[in-house]
């Protein structure tokens, strides 16, 4: 196989690219640059085929369309065998997808079936000058390091965390190829069915898109806590979240958990109140800008991790900066 460009599996959902999707095209852009490569974009799904040129204006010079019902849901076999489909005819040296529940499934499935090796939750990817190969830089042991990974197997995978990677400005003016391909899916193949599809219920900002996150912990004590977290959020025009504590208690919703197991988050504010800044949880939030700790323990490793820091007790503090940031916003 005569690897000659790099490819972004662009995610759908609801009729659109999702933001994923544009961050792994801006990122697949420079690798395709810095190798004198062509960008390819990879659409999956029903309906789909709509969406091509968006993806060019993103950055691709190619899109690879597979439309077919059967496509509608994500099940791995039905997209496994349409991106291996893929891969065989537009032969790349490069896969990109986002480290989504869809990502984190697809990646290594399609990695052991090619014969080649996946890095999954990257959160910089950048090209050796001498090998021409991709290096994957990724957290390890929690979040306390990071390290660099290389293959010598192509093509070469790697999914990307959210919010790691920027996506370019749409250019309407850029031209491409939209190619499609007939997906050749037998039924009887598919071992999965999708019996039900139960809406996640968001009132507000979602989590991963807001800009800022008042995240609570252990130290909260209750629901009632995270009611004053909440009132920080919304004058700030931002979210709440939770380490696993207040999510296994029942405090607040599991859709809010951040960290290993839960959400992974980038926002340029990340508030952290009354958590202790365990590797587990600061590994989904590691990718923020600024990180205000408050915490009544000098000692909590959050405030090894945060750029400021308060110490005392947010019972008293939060319901005084909230007033304070909603004088200054109404001054």
């Amino acid at each position: 196989m005569a690897e000659n460009n790099v490819m972004v599996y662009a995610e759908t959902a609801e009729g659109m690219l999702t933001a994923m999707a544009t961050e792994g095209l801006g990122c697949g852009r420079k690798l395709a640059d810095d190798l004198g490569q062509e960008l390819s974009a990879v659409l999956l799904g029903a309906d789909v085929e709509s969406l091509a040129g968006e993806a060019i204006t993103f950055g691709a010079d190619k899109v690879y369309v597979v439309d077919d019902p059967l496509l509608k849901d994500y099940r791995t076999d039905a997209y496994l065998a349409a991106m291996e489909k893929v891969v065989n005819e537009a032969k790349p040296q490069i896969i990109l997808m986002g480290q989504t529940t869809v990502g984190r499934d697809l990646a290594p499935s399609l990695a052991f079936h090619l014969g080649t090796t996946a890095t999954l939750d990257c959160i910089d990817l950048t090209i050796d000058p001498e090998s021409k190969q991709l290096l994957r830089t990724k957290p390890v042991y929690g979040g306390n390091a990071q390290a660099v990974f290389n293959s010598e197997t192509n093509p070469q995978i790697a999914s990307i965390r959210p919010k790691a990677m920027t996506p370019l400005q749409p250019d309407t003016s850029r031209k491409g190829d939209i190619i499609k391909i007939d997906a050749g899916l037998d039924p009887a193949a598919i071992r999965t069915a999708v019996l039900d599809r139960v809406v996640e219920e968001v009132a507000g900002i979602k989590l991963e898109d807001a800009e800022t996150i008042v995240a609570g912990g252990r130290g909260i004590g209750g629901p009632e806590g995270f009611q004053q977290l909440e009132d920080l959020a919304k004058t700030l025009k931002g979210a709440v979240g939770a380490t696993r504590p207040p999510c296994d208690n029942g405090w607040v919703p599991d859709t809010v958990q951040i960290g290993i197991t839960g959400k992974i988050v980038a926002p340029d504010l990340y508030i952290a109140v009354g958590l202790s800044g365990s590797s587990q949880h600061m590994s989904g939030c590691s990718g923020a800008k600024t990180v205000v700790a408050i915490n009544k323990d000098a000692e909590a490793n959050i405030f090894r991790q945060a750029h400021y820091g308060v110490v005392g007790d947010w019972k008293k503090i939060v319901p005084a900066f909230t007033e304070k940031v909603r004088n200054l916003l109404a001054s």
